[in-house]
């Protein structure tokens, strides 16, 4: 987030330090500066934190609490006034779950034009564009206190029985609007919108952009303000795919408290009302879901345990009265009730981390990790190295494959792959695919006759309780019948099989780098005398050339008298994709080359 310092000043009675002070509190104790320029600093906020601080009344509280100097004052702790109702304005909404609040304000009589000279510097010392007194308004209470906020021209809307009706819902097939940038959006059914329920149509995707159709313009006198909490899932995955992402999208993908709406209402319109004017008819308030505030405990002895320090319990009040946390402390127990803003704070080891980042990281002593009196016992992966050992000398090749599958008995809540939801039950399936996989690209490491034998150990998932096992694709003989081409890996078994283990030697053959282009195969036969194999091999080699990248004899039998000899070939080159026609070529001469011979016969 960009942020004015000049901005940010506003918050304290004195001057804050130089900018390098700043940058550097930011940096040792609350989010990485990612540019220092003059008045402006470019501030990356996690997402933990983007609920409270993509905004600069929330980074003028983490100045005031690392640098201990207290706030003149904080719009989030001041009193909410009664705001005055109205019967001119409705608000519905479809799905609670998806939108938890929305506030609607009617203000008649405004007077658009340009902003006055403080409110459209502020704006652009962030990097914003100034459009109008109006919007400007709703866009510096956002980066003033994080509340997003929109304004559509009242005139615009349909009003029927002396009342305006906004609905709030999802978006119905086949629907279209066009954005306040001009850009028209096909909408995909679920995407929640904002509606003039009386006319039912779309005049904003909800907490993304508003729409054209109830644009703010020099000619609008009556203003409908939003101020609403919309569900972060629903939103971003709205934004990601429209490939629409606005500074409303990003706060409401974090999921602000809907408790901020009501302070994003009070700034706005006093705003408003100081630089365009305007009477406020009313607002309403639709507030189905009003979330719960836990508290949370923590004792000084986790948090020293936690954090390897000996901080005092006044120390640590001192930071929870520094970060403006309500405390209750009983000997040397500390119960946090965490402000509305502070969604954060949920476990002991979120409040652990608040006192080492503000009395800082580097005021925790250095101390030597106690040195291992016994070794670990080897013996189970000592069992598992033997077995991957015997399994390479008998051919084997070594896979491993994810541990996602398409059916499983443990499902996924965010699968990486929406093909592969669940979590394996056995290595079968997916060492099945690898080796179809490992079939395609035979020719190049085995012989014709020859087929890959793979192998993997890993963890499986059943309902029963993870485990070990084994699979291979082939049995092994003696290992008997009883193991199969599958074992289940009992910790027992493998520290019985890894004891008194020292590492297997076998080669692996000489390093080769692999090509990236595809490979061609060619078969040849031809009849000659009995024993002439590593003579025809010779010829077929020096006639082929360097593309020529393995040669393999994979039949010999014996009609009248005469012996048939048949060649699988492999070409590949290193620098290029090799054609038919060149393969041919190579192939004519290395017929005319064994024709030549007296005696033998290409088939």
């Amino acid at each position: 987030m960009k942020v004015s310092l000049k901005w940010l000043e506003k918050y304290f009675d004195k001057p804050l330090p130089r900018a390098e002070k700043v940058a550097d509190a930011f940096t040792f104790h609350a989010f990485e500066v990612e540019e220092a320029n003059g008045d402006l600093i470019d501030l990356k906020v996690l997402p933990n934190r983007a609920t409270d601080c993509l905004c600069h009344r929330g980074l003028a509280k983490e100045l005031s609490a690392v640098l201990d100097i207290p706030m003149k004052n904080d719009p989030l702790r001041e009193e909410l006034i009664d705001f005055p109702k109205t019967d001119e304005l409705e608000v519905k909404i479809e799905d609670p779950k998806k939108c938890g609040r929305y506030m609607g304000a009617l203000v008649r009589g405004v007077k658009v034009g340009p902003s006055p000279a403080w409110l459209k510097e502020s704006l652009e010392a962030t990097g914003q564009r100034s459009i109008n007194n109006v919007v400007d308004a709703a866009n510096y209470v956002m980066l003033n206190i994080g509340q997003p906020l929109h304004a559509f021209d009242a005139e615009k809307l349909t009003k029927k029985e002396g009342k305006y009706v906004i609905e709030v819902r999802g978006a119905k097939k086949g629907e279209k609007m066009t954005t306040l940038s001009g850009d028209e959006c096909a909408l995909s059914e679920g995407m929640l919108l904002i509606t003039d329920a009386k006319a039912d149509k779309p005049i904003g995707i909800a907490g993304v952009k508003g729409g054209k159709v109830a644009e703010i313009t020099e000619t609008t006198t009556d203003i409908i303000i939003e101020s609403a909490n919309f569900d972060g899932t629903n939103i971003r995955r709205t934004a990601q795919t429209l490939k629409l992402f606005t500074d409303a999208s990003l706060r409401f993908q974090n999921r602000p408290s809907p408790e901020l709406a009501a302070y994003g209402m009070k700034g706005v319109l006093a705003l408003i009302q100081e630089v365009a004017g305007g009477e406020i008819v009313g607002v309403v308030d639709v507030y189905p879901l009003k979330p719960e505030i836990k508290s949370v405990r923590v004792t000084l002895a986790r948090i020293n345990g936690v954090l390897g320090a000996s901080f005092s319990k006044a120390e640590v009040a001192g930071v929870f009265k520094r970060l403006d946390l309500l405390t209750e402390i009983q000997d040397e127990d500390f119960t946090i009730t965490p402000p509305f803003e502070r969604r954060d704070l949920i476990i002991p080891e979120d409040l652990v981390e608040e006192i080492g980042r503000i009395l800082g990281y580097d005021n925790i002593p250095s101390i030597e990790l106690p040195p291992i009196s016994v070794a670990p016992d080897q013996a189970r992966y000592r069992g598992t190295e033997r077995m991957k050992d015997q399994l390479v000398l008998k051919g084997f090749i070594e896979v491993s494959t994810q541990s996602f599958a398409k059916k499983g008995d443990i499902i996924l809540a965010n699968p990486l792959d929406k093909t592969k939801p669940a979590l394996r039950v056995n290595l079968e399936d997916n060492l099945r695919e690898a080796l179809e996989i490992a079939k395609k690209y035979a020719p190049l490491t085995l012989s014709q006759n020859e087929k890959p034998k793979l192998f993997e150990v890993g963890t499986v998932f059943p309902k029963e309780g993870e485990y070990l096992e084994l699979r291979m694709t082939e049995r092994v003989a003696e290992w008997g019948e009883k193991a199969g081409t599958s074992d289940n890996l009992s910790i027992a078994k493998l520290e019985e099989y890894g004891k008194d283990y020292t590492p297997e030697r076998y080669t692996l053959g000489v390093y080769k780098p692999f090509s990236i282009y595809p490979f061609i195969l060619r078969d040849i036969a031809l009849f000659a005398e009995e024993g002439k194999e590593k003579e025809i091999l010779t010829i077929i080699k020096t006639e082929a050339g360097p593309l020529l990248f393995r040669a393999d004899l994979f039949d010999v039998f014996t009609k009248d008298g005469k012996t048939s000899y048949a060649f699988h070939l492999v070409f590949q080159s290193q620098e290029k994709t090799l054609s038919d026609e060149e393969i041919n070529k190579i192939m004519d001469k290395v017929t005319r080359a064994l024709n030549n011979k007296k005696g033998w016969q290409v088939r």
